[in-house]
Order: structure tokens, then sequence, then C-alpha cells
């Protein structure tokens, strides 16, 4: 089953789809794919999401590369749901649809569409809801 991560080579970050089995997969990025050979490959173990604490999620929204901002899906004062698309961005020639990372009221909306936008800039404040408060307690 392909999986896509993300890259970071020579201080540049590129979205990667890996498949394979053993020592041979494919990657592909920006479209391209390239046949790889890990030699000493050990089987990959699924990662297990523990049952325990629950980790406090920020409700600020930043992009983690510089892009330029498509569309905006919210504006202050909104109610939004953990998972919801807030807005689009486009980086390296692709668009992310950047998720609400909690759910409550977006308090601040610091970009507007076609604004170019630098890498870890607040871009969207969301005031969790009453209750993820409670829960975090």
């Amino acid at each position: 089953m392909p999986e896509t991560r993300k890259v970071i080579v020579d201080g540049v970050e590129f979205e990667v789809t890996i498949e394979g089995e053993g020592k041979t997969w494919t990657a592909t990025v920006q479209g391209k794919s390239f046949e790889i050979e890990i030699p000493d490959a050990a089987p990959v173990a699924k990662k297990k999401r523990s049952g325990g604490g629950k980790k406090k999620k920020s409700g600020t929204v930043s992009a983690n590369i510089p892009g330029k901002v498509v569309t905006v899906e919210v504006k202050e004062g909104q109610q939004v749901s953990e998972g919801q698309v807030i807005l689009i961005l486009e980086a390296m020639k692709m668009q992310n649809e950047i998720q609400a990372p909690i759910s409550g009221t977006v308090t601040v909306v610091h970009c507007e569409e076609g604004q170019a936008i630098e890498a870890n800039i607040p871009l969207v404040v969301i005031e969790p809801a009453q209750d993820e408060v409670d829960a975090s307690d």
C-alpha cells in the first residue's frame, strides 16, 4: 500500500509517495518515479497509536513550507470541526488542503486569497471548543 511522506533534501521539502516490499521500493516525487534499493531493509512495523494521555493540540494553523493561499474557506467567528478544510495552499505546484487541528471558533484569519506566505507564519487561529478545553485538563 503506497505511503506519502515529506522528506527534506538539501534543505528543500518534497512530498514523496513510496511503495514497495523488502529491498526494492518505488519512490514518486513530483510525478517522476525512481526505483530505489535499501540493502539492509527490515520489514516496517505499523505504528500503533498510544491509548495513553492525549497530546494537547494547538489552534494556531501555519504552513510548514512557503506558498500561495488559493482559497480561505473560513472567516472570523465561524465554528469549525477538527479535520475540516480551512484553507487551500499552493506549494511546489501542488494544492494542499489545510485542515483544522481542533474543533472550535475561528478567532483570527491572518491571510487572504492570492497572498504569498512564508513558512511557519500563523495563518488562522482557532479557539478550542469548551468540551476540548475540559477534556485536556
